[in-house]
């Protein structure tokens, strides 16, 4: 047997394995819905800082750094200001900035339906990750934490050609390894999506800037969770998988992975336990 074939051999028996885990949940789970089972899908999209955009929305690029507290995500704040002197948040509608082109050759041209579709899936996301931590109000004022968002990169993933992949015998072995190849993230292939987002943070009162922060992220097709045991870690597996064939998955994901890493770290920084 060459090492293809040993390579191959052991992702499938991974995916198998994945598919055993997923279907004893499955059988518990019930009626739980689709999410309970798979699993909310945020470790299936990567930050990835040679995407990052500059599209201008921000007021100063030079001074964002890689935050741990939000996974690497590139912050500033403000430090004079304490958020716990805000007592509500407020969502702003989500704007878009997409570049022209991409040097990558990812296609910038968007179905209005499509885009009106996922800023309001984002702003959803938003609010619901934000409103245990903290009411979440309509109108800027006195006290109010002001989110602006741009989307600045939204690109779909190419669905025939994960599923040609799919179909070659032992395709998905070169796919798993095609990443690093490219200069994408581990577990991703050049076909897949990504979206890209950057967000100013504004005192309601005054309108001063007070944070901001870029991130771009990446979709996994082979993606892995080790430190959320078996069955989450095959969840992220099967997951990320699955997720390679839907055009907008991938974005979503990014989307819903903002929305729980700003939500804590807003609690965090109010001095708050965060709440689900």
């Amino acid at each position: 047997m060459s090492l293809n074939q040993h390579e191959a051999s052991r992702l499938s028996l991974r995916i198998v394995a994945a598919y055993i885990l997923l279907s004893n949940a499955i059988a518990l789970s019930g009626c739980q819905t689709y999410q309970a089972v798979m699993g909310p899908g945020t470790a299936i999209t990567v930050t990835e800082p040679s995407h990052y955009t500059r599209s201008g929305f921000l007021s100063d690029y030079s001074r964002l750094k890689p935050s741990a507290a939000v996974e690497g995500i590139e912050c500033w704040r403000d430090m004079a200001v304490d958020l716990k002197a805000f007592d509500n948040v407020m969502v702003s509608s989500i704007v878009v900035s997409l570049a022209a082109s991409k040097p990558t050759g990812g296609n910038q041209t968007i179905d209005p339906t499509d885009l009106k579709a996922l800023t309001d899936y984002f702003h959803h996301s938003l609010v619901t990750a934000l409103a245990p931590q903290m009411p979440v109000v309509d109108v800027a004022g006195p006290k109010v934490l002001v989110m602006k968002i741009a989307l600045t990169d939204l690109v779909p993933t190419g669905v025939m050609l994960s599923m040609a992949g799919t179909l070659t015998p032992y395709g998905f072995v070169a796919e798993a390894g095609s990443g690093v190849a490219t200069g994408r993230p581990v577990g991703s292939t050049p076909y897949l999506g990504e979206a890209g987002m950057e967000i100013q943070f504004r005192d309601g009162a005054s309108g001063a800037v007070i944070g901001e922060c870029r991130d771009t992220e990446i979709g996994r097709k082979f993606a892995t969770d080790v430190n959320s045991g078996a069955v989450g870690s095959a969840q992220t597996w099967a997951s990320g998988y699955l997720n390679s064939f839907q055009q907008w998955t991938y974005a979503k994901n990014a989307f819903d992975k903002w929305s729980s890493l700003l939500a804590k770290r807003l609690a965090a920084l109010r001095g708050i336990q965060p709440k689900a």
